[in-house]
């Protein structure tokens, strides 16, 4: 199960979302009270209940997917749909972040780690996308054979 090199990027793809509870996307050097976002200083993915509940979804989705290891079509699934919602998130993340009034203020956000991380995540889902349909590849071609 572990052994496989879609497994470690599935591994990847939701210990990456699973960071993104103590990883911050911007921060601020002070705290802007008119702000939604930036009142503490920091936009994380405890802002917004939409924010924790897509990418939090699309993290247990893709570790959830490690053990259907021997269902490939449901695993292609699950990681399908933890792409979609990671997506989302992502897009949630960008239209919080616009509509929030610190866009106005001299207060100017810059990024930290944490914006980077669903990118990576999304990649390394795509890679194990693409190591679970070369399996179910062979499989088939193995199958043909008998």
């Amino acid at each position: 199960m572990i052994q496989r090199i879609q497994s470690v990027f599935l591994l990847l793809a939701g210990g990456l979302i699973f960071a993104l509870l103590g990883v911050p996307f911007a921060g601020t050097s002070e705290t802007v009270s008119a702000s939604t976002l930036f009142s503490d200083g920091r936009y994380s993915i405890e802002d917004s209940p939409a924010l924790l509940v897509f990418y939090l979804l699309g993290g247990a989705l893709a570790i959830g997917s490690i053990f259907l290891y021997k269902r490939r079509t449901l695993q292609i699934r699950a990681g399908i749909f933890s792409f979609i919602a990671i997506l989302i998130g992502m897009v949630l993340t960008v239209l919080l972040f616009l509509q929030d009034p610190v866009m106005d203020q001299a207060a100017a956000p810059d990024d930290r780690l944490g914006v980077y991380f669903p990118f990576l995540a999304l990649i390394a889902l795509l890679l194990a996308q693409r190591y679970i349909r070369k399996d179910e590849k062979l499989v088939r071609s193995m199958d043909r054979l008998r």
